[in-house]
């Protein structure tokens, strides 16, 4: 279910609204009665309580009295995260809708808690026939705040539908989203927002020599696709496109190296950099930017059969370059290295590739943050960097040193497809960036894509992680362009 954001000049006082307040005296008098008040300032003065309600029978008012930050995106997020809470509060009371009265936010401030609001109130109900008496109420949100303009409130819908669709592919079941599907659903989603799309077959696969992709789908009864979404608005700015690569492994056993113990849980989720490159696509084509952006989705499963590809296999890849395979389930950066090198074609101004590519990445910051790196990328992962501030998707940047690549040597091929047991999420990045000839930054998204206990107002299962960050980068770019 996705959440209407509605622009209110006024909300009726029969509708269960929250007032934001950052001081005392900024309560409204109309509202709440004297006593009221009273009661309000004694309880924030003396238990430090800043969130109150009130039962009109007819509806509830809400206040809460929120404590600005000295870092404004610090400040930000937690707005978001505090309209989770009250997604958690409204739902609670069974609302269908419920007015926010923010005008003593800036604009800024009042979008943030709508934003946190319209993805906390998200669920993945689509397989639930029971217990539906727990279902989400909510389906709108009236935002009074005067500095608000209607263009941002659409962008604000816009992107809030595009990272819940990125969610709901990062939650699909295999058994329903194999790569075949996958391709469908981005389909879809490009035509629905006036993109170009064009999908690669098995045959097509073949005919380019696409090795990485094919050795992945050995194992596999479906076979790979290979997406490519494009939008080259005529007032583009940019002649050469900003191109965003996602790994479309939609199951990962681990292969022949099969994952052991809980590791094979949520591998569902392996796709998380497709459905962020899905959703980023979305976005900047339904928002109409002036910016040429291309997404390339390569996808398939990683399975086990009598034919799958096993270590010890020698694979040329898409560019001609050869490579050993040293592990079966380090297939994420074979099916992205073909996608890379294809990427050359289009002599891009930059690329960016997003995966759940490693263990390592998840294990050194958690769900916390994106592991990121690059090389030849100037100041586009400044740019990347504020963004993530911006929207709270941060990034952490890793060491992309040469000597990393001593780890990737083979005695018999070009190149290994895993490095050594130290420096795993780097060596990983090292391995994409031998098939990369312009500015290029990785993102590592194994740690935030899929939480599975909620997470504030990124929910639980996928997170739709990479969606906001693109889309507030790509606007960056039209800036300085």
């Amino acid at each position: 279910m996705y959440t209407n954001i509605i622009k209110a000049k006024k909300i009726d006082q029969g509708i269960s609204s929250l007032y934001l307040v950052k001081s005392i005296d900024q309560i409204d008098s109309d509202i709440f009665s004297s006593d009221e008040r009273t009661f309000i300032e004694n309880e924030f003065k003396t238990n430090k309580k800043t969130t109150f309600s009130f039962n009109r029978f007819t509806h509830w008012d809400y206040i809460e009295i929120v404590k600005s930050k000295e870092n404004h995106f610090h400040f930000l997020e937690s707005l978001r995260v505090l309209a989770d809470s009250y997604a958690g509060i409204f739902n609670g009371a069974k609302l269908s809708s419920a007015g926010i009265h923010s005008e003593f936010l800036s604009a800024d401030e009042s979008l943030a808690f709508a934003e946190g609001l319209a993805l906390g109130n998200y669920q993945f109900n689509k397989y639930k026939t029971t217990e539906k008496e727990k279902f989400n109420t909510l389906q709108s949100i009236l935002l009074k705040n005067e500095l608000l303009k209607n263009a941002q409130i659409d962008e604000l819908n816009n992107l809030t539908e595009a990272t819940l669709t990125a969610r709901t592919l990062v939650n699909e079941p295999v058994n329903y989203l194999n790569a075949p599907q996958l391709a469908k659903e981005i389909e879809m989603m490009a035509k629905d927002a006036g993109a170009k799309v064009e999908v690669f077959g098995k045959s097509k696969i073949e005919a380019l020599k696409m090795g990485g992709l094919l050795a992945v789908n050995k194992g596999s009864i479906d076979p790979p696709t290979f997406t490519i979404v494009q939008w080259k608005p005529e007032n583009a700015v940019n002649q050469k496109p900003i191109i965003f690569v996602g790994k479309g492994v939609v199951y990962d056993t681990g292969g022949l190296n099969i994952k052991t113990g809980d590791f094979m849980n949520n591998m569902k989720s392996d796709m998380g950099g497709a459905a962020a490159v899905a959703g980023s696509l979305f976005a900047i084509a339904k928002a109409k930017l002036p910016l040429y952006v291309i997404g390339l989705v390569p996808a398939t499963d990683n399975r086990l059969n009598n034919n799958a590809y096993v270590t010890g296999d020698v694979i040329k890849m898409f560019n001609g370059m050869t490579v050993e395979v040293l592990n079966t389930d380090a297939e994420g950066r074979m099916i992205l290295a073909d996608a890379l090198a294809y990427a050359q074609k289009y002599e891009p101004e930059l690329v960016i590739d997003l995966a759940t590519l490693t263990g390592a990445a998840a294990r050194a910051i958690g769900k916390y943050g994106i592991v990121a790196m690059g090389s030849k990328n100037e100041d586009f992962l400044s740019d990347l960097k504020m963004s993530g501030e911006q929207t709270g998707e941060r990034l952490v940047e890793f060491p992309f040193w040469e000597e990393y690549e001593e780890q990737l040597k083979s005695d018999i091929a070009d190149m290994t497809n895993l490095g050594g047991a130290e420096g795993g999420a780097i060596t990983a990045g090292k391995f994409l960036e031998k098939f990369t000839k312009y500015p290029y930054i990785h993102l590592d998204i194994a740690g935030p894509a899929l939480v599975e206990k909620r997470f504030n107002y990124r929910g639980v299962g996928g997170t739709g992680v990479g969606v906001r960050l693109l889309f507030d980068f790509a606007k960056k770019q039209i800036a300085k362009h």
